[in-house]
């Protein structure tokens, strides 16, 4: 029985919705592990063609959870890869899933939150929606999103909003590639992937699994070798001053010590 997330499937189309709301749907290990879990096993469902990737409450995904944060202090460099490590399987698993998914973005989506849209195959955000790539802000990076963000944003965009951590709203994830519409409402979003849906089901499904599988295959990327170095990487600056300095102002709700 799934805690943090639920699953609904209504014709060909699972939903598989971020269910943390009064935590914004921030991510801890066990949420990832549960949509991981969850994912995997809708891969292999011969009813669902369409994955919808959703969240309940005011939120799409905050980013990491607080009480996660904290247990990262203590955590040695090898307890840190390992923790990086359930993060990069669940994008991966986003990712490489046969079956397409499109991310329904209907409130903020910070860090990881923008790490989830940047896995999907497509998403769709109201317009109020903000996103951003906060990490350097706490003193640590987005390495293991980088190399999923960077496939859908381009290494240009995402040097800039990686490096400013500054917000920016759904016309301009959609100007950057992030998403792939802006809808005024709730309800025009949902008859957008209703649409997308219908023109997917008109297609042949392994077909459409080969299509996926190709276009990561031509890619250029190692994705094995890039997930095992972002994984190092976000590591070593966790563990560092300035990282350890950073996660500790924000839980005490104060500016780190680099701050003007």
């Amino acid at each position: 029985m799934n805690q943090f997330i639920q699953v609904r499937t209504e014709g060909t189309t699972a939903f598989v919705t971020l269910n943390r709301s009064e935590l914004h749907n921030a991510l801890n290990d066990e949420m990832m592990i549960e949509l991981t879990s969850a994912l995997a096993e809708i891969s292999r469902s011969e009813t669902v063609r369409i994955i919808v990737l959703a969240a309940s409450g005011k939120s799409f995904c905050a980013g990491a959870d607080v009480n996660w944060m904290k247990r990262m202090i203590g955590f040695s460099f090898e307890e840190n890869v390992a923790d990086a490590k359930v993060l990069a399987k669940m994008l991966r698993t986003i990712r490489d899933c046969p079956k397409p998914i499109i991310a329904r973005v209907h409130g903020p989506a910070i860090g990881g939150g923008v790490g989830l849209i940047a896995a999907c195959d497509m998403a769709v955000a109201v317009a109020p929606a903000i996103f951003s790539l906060s990490e350097v802000k706490l003193g640590i990076i987005p390495a293991v999103i980088s190399p999923f963000v960077i496939e859908k944003i381009g290494p240009g965009h995402a040097r800039r909003y990686a490096l400013t951590a500054e917000r920016f709203d759904a016309r301009e994830a959609r100007r950057i590639g992030l998403i792939s519409q802006v809808a005024d409402t709730e309800a025009e979003m949902d008859a957008w992937i209703a649409r997308i849906s219908e023109s997917i089901c008109a297609n042949g499904p392994a077909a459409i699994a080969a299509c996926k599988q190709v276009l990561t295959r031509v890619a250029g990327v190692d994705w094995d070798a890039v997930q095992a170095e972002t994984a190092e990487q976000i590591s070593r600056i966790r563990v560092s001053a300035e990282g350890q300095e950073g996660l500790k102002a924000f839980l005490e709700k104060r500016k780190p010590e680099w701050a003007p």
